[in-house]
């Protein structure tokens, strides 16, 4: 029993120092500052002014409830802008990854 104990501890303490993180990279992109874009706040009205029909206006999801307010999607060819009522509360520009938040949180990979 002792060396089955014995053997089980050897082994686990190779696996342990053996076990590595993986690095994920992540390349600077183009932002979405290079796409002209409705500001957060704006009105569906304001971003049809500025931007014309949106190539897709999906139905309204949601809206049961105050805390479940009704969410729209209309697509662009660039991007998709995303309601809360009537009031734009995201954009999405397509093909352009989302910002890293919190960078200064981010550990370096020990060697």
């Amino acid at each position: 029993m002792r060396t089955t104990l014995l053997a089980f501890a050897v082994a686990l303490g190779a696996f342990a120092g053996a076990a590595q993180a993986d690095v994920l990279a992540m390349p600077e992109s183009a932002s979405a500052a290079t796409v002209s874009v409705p500001a957060r706040g704006s009105s569906m009205a304001t971003v049809s002014q500025q931007f014309g029909e949106p190539s897709t206006k999906h139905p309204a999801k949601g809206g049961g409830s105050a805390k479940h307010p009704p969410i729209t999607r209309w697509d662009y060819p660039a991007f998709s802008v995303f309601f809360e009522r009537s009031t734009v509360i995201d954009v999405v520009v397509k093909g352009v990854p989302m910002p890293i938040q919190n960078k200064d949180e981010l550990q370096p990979a020990s060697p």
